[in-house]
């Protein structure tokens, strides 16, 4: 049901082998926000119109008037121009160059927050040349959008990404069915799938939603809605995933194309030395736990901090 790309690619319902995918990640301390109502458990709603919310956006193979097939979501990044999706989303060869469009918080045929064209994309080989269903994740860099050039991180915020399984976790799924011009969110417990993805019990996500953002508490990304199936066969079972070190690998690979040329002034300061084992990794630029959100991403801090296995910050 989750298995029409962006530009309406269907993909073989074969069942392949899962290869091992261990978590490499380093603990860090973040916020929480934009948690769903925990009484809500295992049903798809509406989702409410939110700052945190905002981050998760549709995708479309043109302009709004295309229609949207996808679910992307706005993750961290020292260029502020990254989103995650499934791969089966975006094909390389048909959404690179500005031939997709994302659009945040879209709702009832608006983008409140504006709309960014996808100008590259990165997924792993074993996905471009295998079509292996343990890579269904892809990184797309975003070129300047229509509010004004600004990335589109400055604009709503963005979320860490969460590595490693969270089997056993509650975890809040937001997505657009191809049908329904507003996002449905729903919140489960993540069970184990084989050894490297996982599944989440929701009524109703259904083609449209592939992409959606796995939200753990606190806010990090820790999949999104692809992977067996490529996203599931039943409208109602949903599929990711587990993000390990190839989901690192490929993410640095996005960032690093997108990262601005650092100023001249910059480049002695990014020659500093590596932070000792004891400290924290950074792994995006950010100085300290929450920064980089935005101003939507401000809107709905919490001062209660969770430990979080996160590679971006």
């Amino acid at each position: 049901m989750k298995r029409t790309g962006l530009f309406g690619t269907k993909f073989a319902t074969r069942r392949q082998r899962f290869g091992a995918l261990s978590a490499a990640a380093v603990l860090l301390v973040i916020p929480a926000y934009g948690a769903h109502d925990a009484e809500a458990k295992g049903r798809t709603e509406a989702a409410p119109a939110t700052a945190a919310n905002a981050r998760v956006g549709a995708l479309f193979s043109g302009g709004l008037d295309s229609g949207h097939n996808c679910t992307a979501s706005v993750v961290r990044s020292a260029g502020h121009d990254i989103i995650v999706t499934a791969a089966h989303c975006l094909p390389v060869d048909e959404s690179e160059g500005g031939r997709a469009v994302f659009a945040p918080g879209y709702r009832d045929g608006s983008a409140p927050y504006g709309t960014w064209p996808v100008e590259s994309v990165y997924e792993d080989d074993s996905w471009t040349e295998d079509g292996d269903q343990d890579s269904d994740v892809a990184f797309a860099v975003l070129g300047a959008g229509s509010e004004g050039g600004r990335p589109v991180q400055d604009v709503v915020g963005a979320a860490p990404l969460f590595a490693g399984r969270v089997t056993g976790e509650a975890v809040t799924v937001t997505g657009y069915p191809s049908d329904t011009e507003v996002p449905q969110v729903c919140t489960n417990t993540s069970v184990a799938y084989g050894d490297a993805q996982q599944r989440i019990d929701c009524p109703a996500f259904p083609s449209g939603t592939s992409g959606s953002p796995w939200v753990v508490e606190g806010g990090a990304v820790a999949g999104v809605i692809g992977g067996y199936q490529y996203g599931g066969d039943d409208p109602d079972v949903s599929y990711s995933i587990v993000f390990g070190p190839r989901t690192k690998a490929l993410f640095q690979r996005a960032e690093a194309a997108g990262t601005p040329a650092p100023a001249a002034g910059a480049a002695k300061a990014a020659a500093a030395p590596e932070p000792t084992a004891g400290g924290p990794s950074l792994t995006s630029g950010q100085s300290g736990a929450g920064a980089q959100d935005g101003d939507a991403g401000r809107a709905t801090r919490s001062d209660r901090p969770m430990v979080c296995a996160c590679l971006t910050r």
